[in-house]
């Protein structure tokens, strides 16, 4: 089992639930976000919860890059190791391109993209450091294909996310440092709440077992939940495109 357990975006939402999924299993755990009060709170629980593990907290925004390298640093310093660092910060937000929403759709891609970049790079300096441990991209099943509208970039994103998983896959291959790539369909938290269109959403706790059953497993890529999403994907992968625009 994977003891010493980083998990970025842990103030709500997914984050929060891995967290508390593995506290209860007995992990120690590192938790990041922007919101440091949430996280507090989520330590001061958990801590009563399970007094046999460390919960630590730090205020963390993904698109300070500095700052990721000394929270990653930091925790593992405190922690003695890193064993597993999941990649989960990021916004669901876009617009449609050309529609002059530049500022915030470049908001999207510096946190998603960019920000995933630099927890990767912060992740792996550890992790070949110390010649082991687990990386976990958070991407989604919006990522095998592109979207129209105001998915779009957020779906490109996402892709890119997925591609980053796989090269760093390729990189690790034959070594003790493995490289998942997580693809979410639709769960129930509050990036999503309001979405008009979810096909086959979950609610929170059924996503997060999912989520860390799929996780725990270090497979190089999984759907989650498994069904309906990976013959589902596998699916509109394999659509010729006039079907698929008119599929979506």
């Amino acid at each position: 089992m994977r003891e010493n357990i980083l998990i970025t975006g842990a103030s709500s939402g997914l984050g929060e639930g891995m967290a508390r999924a593995w506290a209860a299993r007995g992990c120690n755990l590192a938790l990041c976000a922007r919101r440091a009060d949430k996280l507090e709170a989520l330590q001061r629980e958990l801590q009563q919860a399970y007094p046999h593990i460390r919960v630590l907290v730090r205020g963390l925004d993904v698109c300070d890059h500095q700052q990721v390298f000394e929270v990653f640093r930091g925790f593992s310093e405190e922690l003695g190791s890193l064993d597993r660092v999941v990649v989960n910060a990021g916004i669901g937000s876009s617009q449609p391109v050309g529609r002059g929403h530049f500022d915030a759709n470049r908001h999207v891609v510096e946190t998603n993209v960019i920000g995933a970049l630099a927890q990767s790079e912060a992740a792996m300096e550890i992790f070949r450091a110390q010649n082991s441990g687990h990386l976990v991209l958070m991407s989604s099943v919006s990522g095998v294909r592109g979207f129209r509208g105001p998915i779009n970039v957020y779906a490109a994103t996402k892709a890119a996310v997925a591609s980053l998983a796989e090269g760093l896959q390729l990189d690790t291959l034959g070594t003790p440092i493995n490289v998942s790539n997580i693809m979410p369909g639709y769960i129930l938290t509050d990036i999503n709440r309001d979405a008009k269109t979810a096909p086959f959403r979950v609610d929170l706790d059924t996503g997060v077992k999912a989520l860390v059953k799929a996780i725990d497993a270090e497979k190089r890529c999984a759907y989650v939940p498994w069904w309906p999403w990976t013959p589902l994907s596998r699916l509109l992968k394999a659509l010729p495109f006039g079907l698929f625009a008119r599929a979506i």
